[in-house]
């Protein structure tokens, strides 16, 4: 099941993420999400875990908790899947041909 994580101090790196996560269960995967150009996490991120009762615990737990100085909130993802591209620009205007 993958949990989507905002809120996060932009001192907390994925190793750390990871390992708070274990608490619950095994971790498939995680993410911070980082700005392109500055490499600097932008503050919420995905992880993956193998079980999903584990997965809903960790929710459970860890949603409205304070994790350093911030707030940060927990929930499952929202996977929309791959979105479609309209060639790109343009703010989705229909091209004037």
């Amino acid at each position: 099941m993958k949990v989507f994580i905002s809120g996060l101090p932009l001192q907390v790196g994925e190793g750390e993420l990871t390992e708070v996560f274990s608490d619950f269960g095994p971790v498939k995967s995680l993410r911070i999400i980082k700005d392109h150009q500055t490499k600097q996490s932008k503050g919420f991120g995905f992880v993956e875990m193998v079980n999903e009762d584990e997965a809903k615990e960790a929710i459970k737990y860890m949603n409205g908790q304070r994790y350093y100085d911030n707030i940060i909130r927990v929930n499952i993802a929202d996977d929309k899947g791959p979105r479609p591209s309209n060639g790109g620009g343009g703010n989705g205007r229909k091209p004037r041909f």
